[in-house]
């Protein structure tokens, strides 16, 4: 019998790797966004269900009397769109998985490694306290009516159309032009990067899987990686052999850059290293197939190859400019 799922994204960073994955799988995949393709194309073989989901109505209309097997919703970040989700598809799905995110663990880290008990509070970033509120919601629905729930939690993931230093492009022509770049705390704290096609092989064996309905997973790369060897991967893919690195405290990257603070302070600024063994236990044979040693150079040839995506910002540029005289001298 055909299993079919719901994607609410489908083209995004994570959500186009899992819906792909999805259909390699023999589900029927079904994607629901307002139909915005400009870096990534719809998953092939994928239906297309375009609404806006910022419109009750619209959105009503495209979904409101379809029924499917899983819903994963990759679009709530907050409790008003997520319980509206739920009330349109409570009784016409059997399994609703929620994408939250690792940056809700307890922020400064206490522990390592982290586990899905880590406990959860983010003081730093709001984005962070929504999804612990939308976890919140879904917990209490599992436990009062048997909503039946999943939560995902991801770190930092990532695939040729992202790069993952604040997705800033800046950092690609300094380093190529021989300025120095700006890179966080004293570039030894340890990252994870999570290449989308690697979460999507661990995603995938969830839907459907009665034995994850009530719980939560995270699911992240098994690679720690410093700052300073992050950088240094984009810069070999780059061809830059020689980079130059200015450590600059995350507190003062967020002075000069405060639309970048909630993250590094909530976030990137901490050492993080994660246990995945319960989500293997649910997918035994999926193992890392994409270190960042290559994902660095995937990222690298896409840009060079869309030059409309390789954005250079000025305003970046000038503060990392002013960050480097503060810390210098």
């Amino acid at each position: 019998m055909e299993r079919t799922v719901l994607f609410i994204g489908g083209t995004g960073t994570i959500s186009w790797s899992c819906a792909t994955e999805a259909i390699a799988a023999g589900w029927k995949v079904s994607v629901l966004n307002r139909g915005n393709f400009a870096k990534r194309p719809l998953p092939e073989g994928a239906e297309l269900i375009t609404a806006d989901l910022d419109d009750d109505a619209a959105l009503t209309n495209a979904v409101g009397g379809r029924e499917f097997d899983v819903v994963a919703d990759f679009m709530s970040f907050t409790t008003d769109r997520l319980e509206r989700n739920m009330k349109l598809f409570e009784g016409k799905m059997g399994q609703y998985v929620f994408i939250s995110s690792a940056s809700a663990y307890a922020k400064p880290v206490a522990r390592l490694p982290i586990t899905e008990s880590t406990p959860l509070a983010n003081p730093f970033w709001q984005y962070s306290r929504d999804k612990i509120a939308c976890e919140n919601l879904l917990v209490e629905a599992f436990r009062d009516r048997g909503f039946p729930a999943t939560i995902v939690r991801p770190s930092h993931t990532y695939d040729a159309g992202l790069l993952p230093n604040h997705g800033e492009w800046t950092d690609i022509v300094r380093m190529r032009a021989g300025k120095p770049i700006v890179v966080l705390g004293d570039g030894t704290s340890l990252w994870t990067l999570t290449h989308a096609s690697d979460f999507a092989q661990w995603y995938v064996p969830l839907l459907g899987e009665r034995r994850a309905i009530g719980d939560v997973f995270q699911i992240t790369s098994d690679e720690a990686i410093p700052w300073d060897a992050i950088y240094r991967e984009l810069a070999s893919a780059a061809g830059v052999s020689d980079p130059q690195f200015v450590h600059v405290a995350s507190e003062t990257i967020a002075q000069e850059l405060p639309d970048w603070g909630p993250g590094l302070l909530g976030d990137k600024a901490h050492s993080v290293v994660f246990d995945n063994s319960k989500v293997r236990s649910l997918a035994p044979g999926a193992a890392q197939k994409v270190p960042f040693s290559v994902g660095a150079k995937q990222i690298i040839e896409f840009h060079d190859a869309h030059p409309e995506f390789a954005v250079f910002n000025d305003e970046v540029d000038a503060a990392y400019d002013r960050l480097i005289a503060r810390v210098t001298g």
